[in-house]
């Protein structure tokens, strides 16, 4: 008896698919990032994002991304931010320079202390145990949404702890989640061509497992547009959703493209506008057990971020009280919390403030 051929792959069958809340496979993935029509891409991932988040609610936190040192050995090709050990341009706050920071982000408002620096060798475990206890001590409100990846697993190594000690040691001092830095492509052939001395997939993905094993819940992210090709931004998705599925530890996912301005990484121009919304569509669509998608205003700006709420994104990330890292290579659209909510409902979305749980506030 013959065997019916697989049906093939078309924007119907994958829509098909969508409208009865049902996966798509890698390969209707990249027939989605090189479908021509962006429409058809919008429609899609919209009513992905009302399956998991209906309605017209556009959310957004007020926050402060806390560069606490860029001193960092690593040496990543597309950072423009860190200095090497030992460089006259380095710098580590101080603890009183710290709280202060944090002090005049609740004092405008902010919920949220996104804690992030560089790979800096002269900072163990108690370090950020003492900072940690300090903020939580003064501020206990505040929410540490802190560490990369690269940081917590860079930390446990030059401790002598294991990564589960560590995140545990972290928790306790007030560690609440940890951001998605650092997925950047979780390709090991592209990490090493744009980070050779960084964490690998599987170190990547594994403290995201231990983290979420200990009730520390995290974002996902993707950095696209330098060296990877689509294939990558598909695996990069499908170890996040992998992921996903195995322990539940993302609330979010972003997706930016790369900042070429200062960096080491020979890449002659920026990932199009109409690249990222893409992006964003086949994010949502793909990524069916991710319940909010955050759009990129610092690096898209007002316009491509508004457009975006239309390609499955219903969240607007962090009103952004201080940023230094992506504003080192010179993107500087950086809004008040105002401006979020005039550009979401210029947008006919209705704007509401949340905290880093998604709680609404």
């Amino acid at each position: 008896m013959a065997t019916l051929a697989p049906e093939r792959i078309s924007i119907d069958t994958i829509a098909d698919k969508v409208y009865a809340g049902q996966r798509i496979t890698a390969e209707e993935a990249l027939f989605l990032y090189r479908h021509p029509n962006p429409l058809d891409l919008a429609a899609l991932a919209d009513a992905r994002r009302q399956q998991k988040v209906p309605g017209r609610t556009v959310t957004y936190v007020i926050g402060r991304i806390l560069n606490y040192t860029n001193v960092c050995w690593v040496r990543c090709k597309f950072c423009a931010f860190y200095r090497v050990p030992n460089s006259p341009e380095g710098y580590l706050l101080s603890d009183e320079e710290i709280l202060s920071k944090v002090q005049d982000t609740v004092d405008k408002g902010g919920v949220e202390i996104l804690f992030q620096g560089g790979l800096n060798p002269k900072l163990k475990i108690e370090y950020y145990e003492g900072i940690f206890s300090s903020i939580k001590a003064r501020f206990p409100n505040v929410i540490l949404h802190a560490l990369s990846p690269a940081e917590i697993i860079y930390i446990a190594h030059i401790s002598r702890l294991s990564l589960h000690d560590t995140l545990s040691r972290l928790k306790a001092s007030g560690l609440h989640s940890i951001p998605g830095a650092g997925g950047e492509i979780l390709v090991d052939r592209v990490r090493k061509i744009i980070a050779p001395y960084k964490d690998t997939t599987d170190e990547w993905l594994a403290c995201m497992r231990t983290a979420a094993a200990l009730g520390i819940r995290s974002t996902a992210s993707m950095m696209f547009g330098h060296v990877e090709t689509l294939e990558d931004r598909v695996e990069h998705l499908g170890r996040i959703r992998d992921l996903q599925d195995e322990c539940n530890p993302f609330r979010a996912f972003i997706s930016w493209n790369f900042q070429p301005e200062d960096t080491a990484l020979p890449v002659s121009h920026k990932a199009s506008g109409l690249d990222y919304l893409r992006t964003v569509a086949v994010s949502r669509i793909f990524l069916d057990n991710v319940d909010n998608f955050q759009v990129s205003i610092l690096t898209q700006g007002p316009k491509i971020a508004q457009t975006a709420l239309g390609y499955g994104a219903n969240d607007f990330g962090s009103v952004m009280i201080e940023e230094n890292v992506v504003s080192a290579a010179g993107n500087k659209f950086i809004l008040d919390a105002a401006s979020f909510e005039r550009v979401i409902e210029e947008g006919g979305y209705e704007p509401r403030r949340r905290n880093t749980r998604y709680e609404l506030i």
